[in-house]
């Protein structure tokens, strides 16, 4: 609206006139207040608006900078489009940072020639010679060259017919044989091997039932019913269910347990109510020898349900989830997985680029894991108690001075969870530095991650598991076999030593 258009000078016009004029102008000036009035509310809602997409911007980039290097996101996600991937880790005292393949010094790994092979086959030329003689008959002069080739034989399945006698003793008293070990009921039947195969290939390979059946049928040449094979989880559980209890005996006994959760897949695709996903979660509890699951949800009555009201002594390594400091799982001692820790200061890091904090505490935590280490290697029964002192003093002052420059959660993404670590790091040193204080305790859960990881694996290969009740039979099995493997045993061996009826039991520790 223009102010500027003709008017006649004041002095020409009456008393009337200008009136109007003050008027009119006044209604002008009061249609260009409103106008503005207008145009500040939307530029206020555009600067709301503004710093509402500033917020989801930087949240956005925040959470598209998190990887395996500094959050728990797993390695399989850092390749995912628009990701930030982890930088290139550096070896301890500054060196080239390690190339792939075998590394210098490592063992290595070759086909060796054996002075004991199970078969020696002597090859001569055959054919015709060049003067026309048959090489049949010429001279041997001897061996030139030797070659050992190792090959499995062609595999078929193999159909044995046994019959069970029936005998009299002289004493008038008649006996029977009995039917070879993993026999089962009826005419026919599948062997314990290749029952062993099968459960096999669908716990350790996560091959759904129809694939395994077709590459039994490529293998073999048997090609046994899907709901056979599916049904030898549940019969193969049950043979090792005893197996199963004494491995979480053994675990509540030992010193220390790595503990971790995962979501797994498992039964309908529609949440239960209340839930938001159709999911279940795998606990596991571990140890260097023995592995145990088990199938529920992340609440407490899943945690009430696994070993932690029977762990008295022991002490439980895990990754700070919630439900591990529930008072209704009783007193626990605990360490706090420094591995999370660590990925936590390099997001930390990152949040705060200029700090030394950060790296102050990490550089302290890993150079007391690597301590701890050294003192295992040299048998020690402690870290020396100068260099453990000043690395845990280090700690402690990085820890100060991250609590004085973050004296709020603050507003940025990240600032809040950096803030909430360093409170763990001083509230609960105790837990995070036990490691340091006794070496038996492990400093990461790592364990309990590597017996996790397979569930992982599972769902990429084969995805939902339809049946919850199925799901529990397989990492029975599954707890069972890790467990036979740190031994030291074969996984095929001890499934088909199960279904012949003579399951593998682990010892119990020799009385003290």
């Amino acid at each position: 609206m223009r102010l500027d258009f003709w008017v006649p000078a004041p002095e020409e016009m009456s008393r009337d006139e200008l009136i109007r004029l003050v008027v009119e102008r006044d209604a002008q000036i009061a249609a260009r207040d409103g106008q503005i009035a207008v145009m500040a509310g939307q530029l206020s809602e555009l600067m709301e608006a503004n710093e509402v997409l500033t917020g989801k911007l930087a949240r956005l980039e925040y959470l598209l900078s998190r990887n395996s290097k500094n959050s728990s996101s797993p390695p399989s996600k850092d390749d995912d489009p628009g990701k930030t991937p982890p930088p290139v880790s550096k070896r301890r005292g500054g060196g080239p940072t390690r190339s792939k393949g075998k590394q210098p010094g490592a063992a290595g790994a070759n086909l060796a020639w054996t002075d004991t092979p199970d078969e020696r086959t002597d090859r001569f030329p055959r054919g015709r010679c060049e003067c026309g003689h048959d090489l049949a008959g010429a001279s041997d002069l001897g061996v030139v060259d030797r070659y050992q080739q190792h090959e499995i034989p062609q595999v078929s399945v193999k159909v044995t017919q046994y019959d069970q006698h029936r005998v009299r003793c002289g004493c008038g008293r008649v006996h029977t044989a009995a039917r070879p070990a993993g026999a089962r009921s009826g005419t026919v039947g599948y062997g314990p091997q290749l029952q062993a195969f099968a459960v096999y290939l669908m716990v350790v390979h996560f091959i759904p039932a129809h694939r395994a059946v077709a590459l039994l049928e490529s293998l073999t040449g048997a090609a046994p019913s899907v709901g056979f094979v599916h049904g030898m989880l549940a019969r193969t559980a049950g043979l090792l269910a005893e197996a199963d209890k004494r491995i979480r005996t053994l675990i509540t006994l030992a010193h220390a347990v790595s503990c971790d959760e995962t979501p797994l897949k498992v039964g309908p695709r529609t949440p239960k109510p209340g839930k938001k996903k159709a999911e279940r979660y795998l606990l596991v509890a571990a140890t260097e020898l023995y592995t145990h699951y088990l199938l529920g949800d992340r609440g407490l009555d899943t945690f009430k349900a696994f070993i932690f009201k029977d762990l008295i002594d022991s002490v439980i390594v895990h990754d700070r989830y919630q439900n591990y400091d529930s008072p209704v799982l009783g007193t626990l001692v605990h360490q706090l997985c420094c591995q999370h820790l660590l990925r936590d200061l390099d997001g930390a890091a990152e949040v705060y680029p200029d700090a030394h904090w950060p790296t102050q505490i990490a550089e302290a935590l890993r150079a007391l894991i690597h301590e701890t280490n050294l003192a295992r290697d040299q048998k020690l029964e402690a870290i020396p108690a100068a260099v453990k002192n000043e690395l845990i003093t280090r700690f402690r002052d990085g820890v100060l001075v991250g609590l004085s420059a973050t004296t709020t959660h603050g507003t940025r993404p990240g600032q809040r969870k950096a803030r909430l670590l360093l409170e763990v790091l001083r509230d609960r040193e105790a837990d995070v530095l036990r490691f340091a204080h006794d070496l038996k305790v492990p400093p990461t859960s790592n364990q309990a991650e590597r017996d996790l990881r397979p569930s992982k694996v599972q769902q990429n290969v084969s995805g939902r598991l339809t049946s919850e009740d199925r799901t529990r039979d397989r990492y029975t099995i599954r707890g069972v076999l890790s467990t036979a493997t740190k031994h030291g045993l074969n996984m095929i061996t001890v499934l088909g030593d199960a279904l012949r009826g003579r399951p593998w039991m682990p010892e119990l520790p020799a009385p003290t």
